[in-house]
């Protein structure tokens, strides 16, 4: 397994597990906090923005932190491993966004 393959997530070669889990959270963390803020908040009702600012956020983690974690930011992305039988990292792309995403939830 290896970053940068096409078709499933998995951190890039040499990349220790707490970077890649840590990458992982941080990324989930600011999506999530997007989303919750730009697509839920009463303050924002009919904003035309929200699609914008979600995918921005997205393109932003999958450029910073690709090579590192794999950019998956979500568990059911991640489960494309498990169809190549690449399961060894499949905990930090399940771990890393549900930390993540509870850390922006608490924050909301």
């Amino acid at each position: 397994p290896g970053g940068g393959e096409i078709g499933y997530p998995a951190p890039g070669a040499g990349v220790g597990d707490g970077s890649a889990l840590l990458a992982e959270a941080v990324v989930t963390f600011a999506l999530a906090h997007t989303v919750l803020q730009v697509a839920t908040s009463v303050s924002q009702a009919d904003n035309s923005y929200y699609g914008l600012a979600i995918g921005g956020v997205v393109l932003s983690g999958a450029i910073s932190v690709g090579r590192i974690s794999g950019g998956a930011f979500n568990p059911a992305v991640a489960c494309l491993s498990v169809v190549r039988g690449e399961v060894d990292a499949l905990w930090i792309h399940v771990v890393g966004p549900l930390l993540g995403g509870a850390a922006a939830g608490g924050l909301f």
